[in-house]
């Protein structure tokens, strides 16, 4: 949930996390977009269970996602360090790219 206080924020933008449209703003990290919208799901751990943001701060790896967007590759990133890009396309499941 996002404070509705008198905040400013950056421009809205949007991206795709796992084909689902996501509403952001400049300066936040794709972590906060995420966990603006109730997606609270980064990763799955080997058993398939979903794994939520743990650290916040780049140390644990917890929410790596794989970015594309542009002309660059895709690439494993932490979501709570990358920041929010428009049309950027995150998956939360390398193998599943869409």
């Amino acid at each position: 949930m996002r404070s509705d206080g008198d905040v400013r924020r950056g421009a809205p933008l949007t991206l795709l996390v796992d084909g689902q449209a996501v509403a952001a703003f400049e300066g936040e990290t794709i972590a906060t977009a995420m966990l603006a919208c109730d997606l609270l799901a980064f990763r799955l751990d080997r058993g398939g269970r979903p794994r939520g943001l743990f650290c916040n701060m780049g140390v644990c790896g917890e929410c790596l996602v794989t970015v594309a967007g542009g002309s660059a590759s895709p690439r494993r990133l932490r979501a709570c360090l990358t920041p929010a890009a428009d049309g950027m396309i995150v998956t939360t499941r390398p193998d599943e790219r869409r």
